[in-house]
């Protein structure tokens, strides 16, 4: 026998046709004697039917002691369904195959996990399921996700490919570059003492490429970090990875939401209107609190700092002394928050410097007619402090008013944290909706290039080293460092960065300031790590930028799973492990012989 049709093939034009199929034995029914067997391959599923009138008494024998998930093949003839019997809710569910002839390709054994049911599969272990990955694969949806990541990927190389860029792959043994998230060590045979480093991103090579005239390159990029792991991080992932060259940021900006436009269309059959929006890193911060703001709900931050300069609580007005703001959104309908949300809000807070957090209860009085504010900071405030907020903030009854006083980036991204997880609390009460099929895309621009950690007393970039500053703003770079703007930008949509880059220095003299003046890089490391992309820049480097795209994470968010791991084929777990191959794992003392290490005890702290 010879598979004529896939299990999602057969229609009711089929019928009196003497079809064979293959797949896995999905379910089995027995009705009165005759045996109903669902048989599923990656595109579907398909209702065999095996009738003991009709076979000889060992194929039914056969097909009566049948596993799920056992490999079969059938041959038969299509039939249509009886009236009443079919199944609206596959696209084979009008007819049915009445088997002739049966062949077990492979018996499986008792299966771990129960894999026909989805919402019972949804409620296995994810440590289960991750070691027997290669049946948690077998599931419907997880081939489904399977199927839209390659289908993006094709359209992404189409779309690239029709924009003129060319696809180059870049090494993945790659030289240490220690700055950033820790790296993956690969000791070198051939010279004891040295090691290959797997890169955390291409960006050296895209750039050596634009040097060499590439001009337009791209690449779906395996990038390797070691550090810790989220739902959105793994320690291997893909990233879309681009760059161009005589270029400035509005080409970045049409290329990504063209891309972005194509993918949605391809995967989703959603038109994505474009241009997409711009926010600024200050507005971003300064609205939402995040410079990766979800903007499908309101909850804005509001400034009060004028209203609190002289005010009679300390806390306010003592922030403001000292250069900072007062801030305050309105979670709207939260006034019933427990005391544990207030204390998980407190603790956010407090995460990032704050001695607490200030708050008011817009609810009813005792008497049950008039609505107070009930917070022991009320009664520092004036009438027009108080009517500065019902206006600035429109306060109504049952609503919970959170504030944070201290620098304008602390206060901002407190608020943030909080007010993302006020969203989440007022979801899951059924207070706050939104359309999971609406897609908010939006660019946040005009980041500062440098930021100052006071701890090392010294300047560290924002993006990374290689970022133009905005071309007005170069002089700054020996004057006043924190007022110099980078020429890098993010693509966010519903909260979510998808992807990064910016415009990258060309200019030799400024990249050599940028390393050694402003990152007090020394020189004899400049040359060490960079020497090789600052002789290159001497030869004629082209002004170049570019960006890379989480590719995970974008499938991730068109798949509608909050994981990674849902969209990747065989993932690792949050500690770094894959359960199904048991990784990593210790290796002989020759191997490590050969490499010339050394495995030492672990100090206990």
């Amino acid at each position: 026998m010879k598979r004529t049709q896939h299990c999602n093939e057969l229609r009711p034009a089929h019928a009196g046709q003497t079809v064979t199929l293959a797949g896995w034995v999905h379910s089995r029914r027995d009705l009165g004697g005759v045996l109903f067997i669902d048989l599923r391959d990656r595109e579907g599923r398909t209702q065999t039917v095996f009738d003991p009138a009709d076979l000889p008494k060992e194929v039914f024998d056969a097909a009566t002691k049948l596993h799920s998930e056992s490999v079969i093949q059938i041959s038969g003839k299509v039939r249509a369904r009886p009236t009443g019997t079919e199944n609206s809710k596959i696209p084979t569910g009008q007819v049915e195959v009445l088997v002739k002839e049966l062949a077990v390709l492979n018996e499986a054994a008792p299966l771990p996990f129960q894999i026909d049911d989805p919402e019972a599969a949804a409620r296995v272990n994810e440590e289960i399921r991750l070691q027997y990955r290669y049946l948690d694969l077998r599931r419907p949806e997880m081939t489904r996700n399977l199927r839209l990541r390659s289908k993006v990927a094709i359209a992404t190389r189409s779309y690239m490919d029709e924009q003129g860029f060319l696809e180059v792959e870049t090494p993945t043994l790659f030289k240490s570059t220690p700055e950033g998230a820790r790296e993956f060590l690969v000791p070198n045979r051939r010279e004891p003492g040295t090691f290959y480093a797997l890169p955390q991103s291409p960006q050296q090579f895209k750039q050596i490429l634009m040097v060499s005239g590439v001009e337009r390159y791209f690449q779906l990029a395996r990038c390797y970090r070691d550090e810790d792991l989220r739902a959105d991080r793994q320690p291997e992932f893909t990233q879309v990875d681009i760059e161009m060259s005589f270029i400035d940021r509005e080409d970045i900006y049409s290329l990504i939401e063209g891309l972005l436009k194509r993918v949605w269309k391809t995967a989703l059959n959603v038109d994505v209107p474009t241009p997409f929006k711009r926010l600024s890193f200050d507005e971003a911060l300064n609205r939402w609190g995040i410079d990766k703001p979800d903007t499908r709900f309101g909850m804005e931050l509001v400034d009060f700092t004028e209203e609190f300069r002289a005010s009679s609580f300390k806390v306010f007005a003592g922030a403001i002394a000292a250069g900072g703001v007062v801030k305050a959104i309105n979670a709207r309908g939260l006034a019933g928050a427990t005391q544990g949300q207030i204390e998980t809000m407190t603790e956010t807070a407090k995460s990032f410097g704050a001695k607490g957090l200030a708050y008011i209860k817009v609810e009813k009085g005792a008497d049950g007619a008039t609505v107070e504010w009930k917070s022991p900071i009320v009664k520092f405030f004036t009438e027009a402090e108080k009517q500065a907020l019902t206006t600035k903030l429109e306060i109504q009854e049952g609503d919970l008013i959170l504030f944070a006083a201290d620098q304008w980036l602390n206060a901002c991204e407190i608020l943030g944290k909080i007010r993302l997880y006020c969203a989440d609390v007022l979801k899951a009460q059924g207070k706050l909706t939104i359309d999971p099929n609406r897609f908010d895309f939006l660019w946040v621009v005009e980041f500062p290039l440098l930021g100052f950690d006071r701890e090392q007393n010294r300047w560290y970039s924002s993006h990374h080293p290689f970022t133009a500053p905005v071309a007005e703003d170069i002089p700054l770079l020996k004057t006043d460092p924190k007022k110099v703007r980078g020429q890098h930008y993010d693509i966010v949509v519903n909260g979510v960065e998808l992807g990064g880059g910016s415009i990258r220095i060309h200019q030799p003299d400024v990249q050599k300031t940028i390393f050694e003046e402003l990152l007090q890089i020394p020189p004899d490391e400049t040359k060490l790590r960079f020497g090789y992309m600052l002789e290159a820049f001497k030869y004629g480097a082209p002004p170049h930028g570019g960006i890379a795209l989480g590719f995970d994470r974008l499938i991730a968010i068109l798949c509608g799973t909050s994981s990674i791991r849902d969209v990747i084929a065989f993932p690792k777990t949050a500690k770094g492990t894959c359960l199904m191959t048991d990784s990593p794992s210790p290796v002989s003392a020759r191997q490590l012989r050969d490499l010339y290490l050394e495995v030492k005890a672990a100090k206990k702290e």
